[in-house]
This record gives structure tokens, C-alpha cells and sequence, in this order.
């Protein structure tokens, strides 16, 4: 009898144990995937239109016409669909998440005159946010890239503060699919961004040209003119299998004219075929470049093409006020990636740019946090 009060004893204090642990781990957030991360921050896009053409500004993917030669791109605008996607990319600290998006347009055109015009053209956006112990984080901090400049943003309530760069505004967020998204905006025809409404001439009014985009983990959608308020883009993982980043990765070693789809690294070819530059603008060719080719031409110590592949520096740079806060990646598949393929100091990507120690930077990869 004493032995069988011990075991029911013994089961009772194991019974409790588990189900302690079970209420524990309810509380406890669950990792969420690189795309519902990267849908849930992405941004409600307002993309300014000219009459002029429409079709010009429209959002799309970089194979939007089936294949990957970036001197085609600006001949082909025409004659495919210009269905909406965004690019995205995530990277990971034990601190925060960092979410590149961007935008792609065939081309950045002009009609004014002794303006410049470049085929192809890709300009975003680096999310920072807090890893708070919610599923998907808290926003703290955005930096938009505008031609050859950054911007900065913070939401209300950011503890973030002005650090060797001026913090430029607020942004502002509206809620849509149960979580609240910060509004973006672009340019008609170069398509610089900035958090909403600093780029641009649409504010979304009835009376402004414009295009409203919404994200989505599974639609993409065409518009049905370049007024058009309710549009899906379908985002992209930039790491996806036979996406953009691999073949930048495959062409990181060939030389501009062997290459389909780089000039060099971080660079879209382009040429002037299919008219660009016809009549009085001029087009510059080898001009649009990705993310990990993102440059602000004077904030100092920050290089080029960080803001995707070592987007802790950048912030640690670029803003006071961040509390704890790690420099260094438990994910980061962009360094990942290059250490795989054999890159270092003494092994460059073609076009590498000089002041990034590619050695340094597989350094910051770690397997775990402390």
C-alpha cells in the first residue's frame, strides 16, 4: 500500500511537470518562417505613375519576361505582363531581424529633356526589427534607399536615435491582414524611396496617379491601369532556388561580358538597345544595382552593398539608442553563401568592393547565441 502511494505520488509530481512545461511553452513564441517574417513587416507600397507611361513604373520581378538577360529588359516592356513582386531577403542577430525588400521596374526612365535613363532599375528598403519575444518582433528602425542616398525612419515609440546619420522622419503604418505595415512610396520614372509621403507625387487621392500595392505570400496581380488603388505583389525570397542571388553567385567570378545577367558584382547589366536614351535624354548603361550593391555616396564608415549583407553594422552606424544589440549573425546567408563557394580576401568576387574585408565579414557568422 505504501509503495502504490509513492508511484501514484511520483506520477502526480511528473504529471504536473509537464504540464507546467506545456502552459510555459504556450507562452513562449514560436519561430515564424522568412516569408511570414517578411510578410507580416512588408510594406504597403504607394508607387507613383506617369501618364506618360504607365507601364513604366509598374513593380514586377527581374525575369518578368521569361529569362534572365538584363539587356533585354528595357526592349521588352511592351510585350510581357508586368505582374507585382518584391524582393525580400532576411538575416538574423540574437537581437533583431534584418528585412531587405525591393522594388524592381525594367526601367528608370525619363521624358524631360538632357535627363539620364538606365535599363533596369531596383531600389528598397532595410527593415530592423527587435526580436521582443513576440512571434513576429517590434519594428524599431527603416532605412530606404533613394538613387545614391539613404534615408532614415523610425516608428512612434522607437527608442532609436540619430547616430552618425540624421534620422529623416516617422513612419507610418496602416494595419491590413491583421498586423500593421509601413507605408512606402516611389517616384514616377528613377523610382527613389522613402517612407510615405516623402518621394513621389502620390499621396493616394482620387485626383493623383498612382498605384497602391498590398503584400501577399501567394498572389501576384497585374494592374488594371496606372491608377489602380488595390494591387497584390507576391513576395520573393532573393535566396529562393534559381533566384536572383544565385545567379549572382554563379556569375561572381565571369567578367561583364561573359555574364548574362551582372556587369559586376552587385550590378545589373544594361545596355541602350530598345531606346533608351532615344531623342534627348542620354542612357548610362551597367547603372541598377541590388542590394548588396546599395550605396549612400557620403555616410562614411557604412560600404557599399551592406545594408543587405551586414545590416547590423549598418544600424550600429546609423542610429544611437539601441540597447542590446548584436553585431554578429546566427544566419546570414549572404556571407553563408560566399564562404561555401570559396570567397575570401584572396579569392574576390569580380568587382568586389575594396572597402569590405570579406575575411572580416565571414568572421561575424556564429552558430549560436551566448
Amino acid at each position: 500500500m505504501g509503495l502504490r502511494r509513492v508511484f501514484l505520488v511520483a506520477i502526480g509530481v511528473i504529471l504536473a511537470i509537464v504540464v507546467g512545461s506545456l502552459t510555459q511553452l504556450k507562452g513562449i513564441a514560436q519561430s515564424p518562417t522568412d516569408l511570414d517574417l517578411a510578410a507580416n513587416h512588408a510594406p504597403i507600397h504607394y508607387q507613383d505613375t506617369d501618364s506618360t507611361k504607365y507601364s513604366g513604373d509598374y513593380i514586377t520581378r527581374f525575369d518578368y519576361d521569361g529569362d534572365w538577360q538584363a539587356t533585354n529588359n528595357w526592349d521588352n516592356l511592351q510585350r510581357f505582363a508586368l505582374n507585382a513582386h518584391a524582393y525580400y531577403s532576411v538575416v538574423e542577430t540574437c537581437t533583431h531581424w534584418f528585412i531587405t525588400y525591393s522594388f524592381f521596374h525594367p526601367q528608370d526612365w525619363t521624358d524631360i529633356p538632357f535627363d539620364q535613363e538606365h535599363e533596369n532599375d531596383l531600389e528598397g528598403l532595410l527593415a530592423i526589427v527587435r526580436k521582443d519575444g513576440s512571434t513576429f518582433g517590434k519594428p524599431e528602425g527603416m532605412v530606404t534607399a533613394f538613387h545614391r542616398d539613404f534615408y532614415s525612419y523610425t516608428p512612434v515609440g522607437s527608442p532609436l536615435r540619430s547616430g552618425t546619420e540624421s534620422i529623416d522622419g516617422t513612419v507610418t503604418t496602416s494595419s491590413y491582414n491583421g498586423s500593421q505595415h509601413p507605408l512606402t512610396t516611389q517616384e514616377a520614372k528613377g523610382h527613389g524611396l522613402k517612407a510615405w509621403p516623402n518621394a513621389g507625387n502620390f499621396r493616394g487621392a482620387s485626383n493623383e496617379d498612382g498605384i497602391i500595392y498590398y503584400p501577399s505570400k501567394t498572389t501576384t496581380e497585374l494592374p488594371a491601369s496606372g491608377n489602380d488603388r488595390n494591387v497584390q505583389y507576391l513576395l520573393l525570397d532573393v535566396f529562393a532556388p534559381s533566384g536572383v542571388w544565385q545567379h549572382q553567385l554563379n556569375e561572381a567570378s565571369l567578367s561583364s561580358s561573359s555574364a548574362l545577367t551582372f556587369a559586376s558584382w552587385g550590378t545589373f547589366k544594361g545596355d541602350s538597345s530598345g531606346g533608351c536614351g532615344a531623342g534627348a535624354p542620354t542612357c548610362s548603361t551597367n547603372s541598377a544595382n541590388t542590394p548588396w550593391g546599395w550605396d549612400d555616396s557620403n555616410d562614411g564608415a557604412v560600404y557599399k552593398g551592406e545594408m543587405a549583407l551586414d545590416p547590423a553594422h549598418l544600424a550600429d552606424v546609423y542610429f544611437d539608442g539601441l540597447g542590446n544589440f548584436d553585431t554578429t549573425y546566427i544566419r546570414n546567408q549572404f556571407i553563408k553563401d560566399l564562404s561555401d563557394r570559396g570567397y575570401n580576401t584572396a579569392n574576390l568576387p569580380q568587382g568586389w568592393p575594396t572597402q569590405i574585408n570579406l575575411n572580416v565579414l565571414s568572421g561575424k557568422l556564429k552558430n549560436q547565441c551566448s
